[in-house]
């Protein structure tokens, strides 16, 4: 019988999991920027700036899309290169 030989690299994941790990991270800080914003300077007056579609709708999205994609990419099994 032929003994396995398990290659030890010293990482919990591949290097294209950590990339698309960098990537979702991207996505998720757009996001937070997309959600940036809005505010009056005086705290008396009220701005329905934070009522925008843009923070309401699109960045929540944009978030959460990130997040899915960063459980993708630490869920992928990596390739193995022998």
């Amino acid at each position: 019988m032929a003994k396995k030989e398990i290659k030890e690299t010293g990482f919990a994941l591949g290097k294209e999991n950590y990339k698309l790990m960098a990537i979702g991270f991207a996505i998720i800080v757009v996001g937070f920027i997309l959600l940036a914003g809005g505010g009056s300077d005086d705290p008396n007056v009220f701005s329905d700036d934070i009522f925008s579609f843009r923070r309401l709708t699109i960045a929540p999205i944009v978030l959460l899309a990130g997040f899915v994609f960063e459980i993708y990419a630490i869920m992928k099994k990596p390739k193995d290169d022998n």
